[in-house]
């Protein structure tokens, strides 16, 4: 059979997608997105639950088959060359699933042995490997011994003993604390520098504008905007943000709807949104019956402006 001819700008970038769909029992939850991730660079892809994340990386790693699109992962057409693809690519799934029957270097060698490592290679490369996780001197360790956050590092180390140079992060530092999540994303910067290409879901908006070079949102399987973190923060929001919170607040911010460009309400909090937040600050300074916090707008407004507030299950 003749080989598949990859355009030569795709053949260039380590991820494109173009027109994917895919629908289970007449349900779409991927209704025709496009994107372009390119070599060396951070790319997220953020959605409330239920926006077709899972579903587009199923498809871009070829293990679920899409109902039409074009997807080429490392140059390779997807799901056609699926394994090939895989080769090339490393994987920290959302959830932890190391063999609780091996130590960590165990772990390693045997995840190794499926890209048809030799021993002696990987073995070479467990102690680079555990050193870049923060694990030196762990590889005898029985995975029980390990903290969840320890684990997660070595998830991702699992994810590197291939050497890929595309690596899809599904959620890496949920349930972490927030000295295991620095230490991850400290990593993955590392990663980006190195030259590799990461692919990142995550629910934890501060994460994604600190590590993606681009990112896009999905809802309800459409892709709704895309662009680098800033852009999108400038494109989407008023600059500055006043939250005002407590029982009163809602009723108080809405008989001062006229301070603020645009107010959002949520709970027993109002969020006024300024390009000026001076008049508004200057009121609240002789309000000392309510609490405030002033700060700059971020990606997690975006997201919420874009999504909703309301919760997904």
């Amino acid at each position: 059979m003749a080989a598949l001819s990859i355009a030569p700008a795709l053949a260039h970038a380590a991820l494109h997608v173009s027109g994917l769909r895919k629908s289970y029992d007449g349900n779409e939850v991927v209704a025709g997105i496009d994107f372009t991730v390119s070599p060396g660079t951070c790319f997220g892809l953020l959605g409330p639950n239920g926006a077709g994340k899972t579903t587009t990386l199923r498809c871009c790693l070829g293990l679920t088959t899409p109902d039409s699109g074009c997807i080429t992962l490392g140059g390779y057409p997807i799901p056609q060359q699926a394994g090939a693809a895989r080769e090339r690519v490393g994987v920290v799934p959302q959830f932890d699933n190391l063999d609780p029957d091996f130590t960590a270097g165990e772990n390693l060698m045997v995840y190794g042995r499926y890209f048809g490592l030799k021993d002696a290679t990987i073995r070479a490369r467990i102690p680079d490997l555990l050193d870049f996780a923060g694990l030196a001197g762990k590889e005898k360790a029985r995975i029980q011994s390990l903290s969840g956050g320890m684990k997660r590092r070595l998830t991702l180390a699992r994810a590197l003993v291939n050497d890929p140079d595309i690596v899809f992060l599904d959620e890496p530092t949920t349930g972490l604390d927030p000295q295991a999540r620095h230490l991850i994303w400290e990593r993955l910067k590392r990663l980006t520098a190195s030259g590799k290409t990461l692919i990142l879901t995550t629910h934890f908006m501060d994460e994604a504008e600190r590590l993606c070079d681009r990112l896009a949102v999905l809802d309800h399987g459409q892709l709704i905007t895309e662009g680098a973190p800033r852009e999108l923060i400038s494109a989407h929001i008023e600059p500055q943000v006043v939250e005002i919170f407590g029982d009163d607040a809602p009723a108080w911010a809405k008989t001062r709807r006229a301070l603020g460009e645009r107010l959002e309400v949520a709970g027993d909090t109002a969020f006024f949104y300024c390009r000026d937040p001076a008049p508004l600050l200057a009121v609240l300074s002789e309000t000392p019956a309510l609490r405030y916090l002033h700060r700059a707008a971020s990606l997690e407004d975006v997201f919420l402006k874009l999504t909703g507030r309301e919760l997904r299950d």
